[in-house]
């Protein structure tokens, strides 16, 4: 049974819902209006690189070998004190059981994120598998390959210990003009 405080419920309900109207049925087709377009030369300039680290071709490396490069020119106390771990290391990255197309769009975008903050010396992380066929192994040797791709990186080492040893790679890069005209003055002062 309904009391007295109910029915005055129900009618101030009702004479609170008294012009609400019904909303139109859910399924209709919104239309958007187009966005303007962005003359290509602004657009090109604002658009993500395109990713040049390849897929094909593999020479897999074998687990055994430790991976190690440098560009010709670079000097060799350049890669021993990279390999050693001399390097304070700026920003890493964690490939480990991530699929082969994954790490190559991550390691494509953690390079253009170092190039952009002007970073030096980075961390990859790849894993360590027991066979050469392992997945770790292809990460790795697929990262090898990348790198060597990538025209500013410098030099790549394995890892001590401590940073992930033969399951880790230090990268260093070259410097940014920005950082090689900010050395260039301020040696240029110290000179005069």
């Amino acid at each position: 049974m309904k009391s007295s405080s109910d029915d005055n419920d129900d009618l101030l309900f009702f004479q609170e819902m008294a012009d609400v109207q019904k909303i139109a049925d859910l399924n209709q087709v919104v239309y958007l209006k187009n966005r303007p377009k962005v003359p290509r030369t602004i657009a090109a300039e604002h658009a993500a690189p395109e990713n040049i680290l390849t897929t094909g071709l593999l020479e897999i490396i074998e687990c055994a070998q430790p991976l190690e490069y440098k560009q010709p020119g670079v000097q060799q106390g350049v890669l021993d004190k990279l390999r050693q771990g001399k390097y304070p290391l700026q920003a890493s990255l964690n490939l480990i059981h991530k699929p082969v197309e994954s790490c190559r769009q991550e390691v494509f975008a953690f390079f253009l994120q170092a190039q952009a903050h002007n970073l030096r010396t980075l961390l990859i992380i790849h894993g360590r598998g027991r066979h050469d066929e392992s997945h770790a192994n292809i990460v790795r040797s697929y990262l090898a390959k990348w790198l060597k791709q990538l025209d500013e990186v410098q030099a790549f080492s394995v890892a001590i210990a401590k940073d992930g040893g033969a399951g880790a790679c230090y990268v260093a890069l070259k410097k940014s003009a920005e950082a090689k005209q900010e050395n260039w003055e301020r040696h240029a002062k110290h000179s005069r």
